[in-house]
């Protein structure tokens, strides 16, 4: 991470905090409508468009 540039290490402390699951208090008050994140990403699939 030395290289990486604060823009970039911004970016990516962003991505990680948004790639959290949906939490269990929102599954319950929906009834369990909602139980995935529509959003989530995992490392490998999917790339990140940063650098």
């Amino acid at each position: 991470m030395g290289k990486k540039t604060v823009g970039v290490k911004k970016k990516l402390a962003k991505a990680g905090k948004q790639n959290r699951r949906v939490p269990i208090w929102v599954i319950m008050r929906t009834k369990r409508k909602v139980v995935t994140h529509p959003k989530r990403r995992h490392w490998r699939r999917t790339k990140l468009r940063v650098v």
